[in-house]
């Protein structure tokens, strides 16, 4: 009996492998290790195991595993929780301001209801017609342009922008490096170094009269996103 329950573990952290492997970039043996309160020698084990299984695990000596590119792993199943708490964001992100952000999440909760069970399926529908978020009960989008932003926030490509102040209602052309996306109350912020002021500056969504992306890459930023908060707090405690 106690072989059958640790071969059930071990296929059960085996799909969860995969999983993490179909996530994630990178991931190291450490990690793994941690994550599923094994030693890093089971893990090892686990990954010749996957391999003879046929899935394309690849080393990348000092940096840890992943799947070969191109290598499609079955749909995703979802359990009854875990789509319920996507058709439960779906609801909070329909409230959303930015009108290419709730598209683009419509595509994908789409997708993921594609691979859900026909019962499973059938409750998420009734939970979407039960739930309500009364932010933005208008459905107001002020903005459409968080999805290009994402877009060059994650491939480091400089992006122009015709912005309008909010002060003085000036219009002014900046070419920017988007360093991070700050979200408040719906709205949207880009984080972003400013070629013309050299400095970071926030830039709200609203305002962007005209947004242009450019072939040409910046080196990424090397402050993570609580240091830049750390970095602003101290100009604002001692200007």
């Amino acid at each position: 009996m106690q072989d059958i329950d640790n071969d059930t573990k071990r296929l059960s952290r085996l799909t969860a492998i995969l999983t993490q492997l179909q996530t994630k970039r990178l991931i190291t043996a450490t990690e793994l290790a941690a994550k599923f309160a094994v030693s890093v020698r089971t893990i090892y084990r686990d990954i010749k195991a996957l391999e003879k299984s046929g899935v394309p695990v690849l080393t990348e000596e000092g940096k840890g595993y992943s799947i070969m590119e191109g290598y499609h792993l079955p749909p995703v199943m979802f359990s009854e929780c875990e789509a319920n708490a996507l058709i439960t964001a779906e609801q909070l992100i329909l409230t959303n301001k930015d009108a290419s952000f709730v598209k683009e999440y419509r595509n994908a909760i789409n997708k993921i209801r594609s691979v859900l069970r026909h019962s499973t399926k059938d409750k998420a529908d009734l939970l979407s017609n039960r739930v309500l978020f009364a932010q933005n009960s208008d459905d107001i989008r002020t903005s459409n342009n968080l999805s290009v932003l994402q877009l060059a926030l994650t491939n480091f490509q400089l992006i122009t922008i015709e912005y309008l102040s909010g002060d003085t209602q000036e219009v002014t052309k900046r070419t920017v490096e988007p360093f991070a996306l700050l979200s408040t109350q719906g709205n949207w912020l880009l984080v972003a170094w400013c070629r013309l002021r050299k400095d970071y500056r926030n830039f709200r969504l609203d305002r962007m009269l005209q947004v242009h992306t450019h072939p040409e890459k910046f080196e990424p930023h090397k402050m993570t996103l609580m240091e830049y908060f750390s970095v602003s707090q101290k100009k604002i405690s001692h200007p």
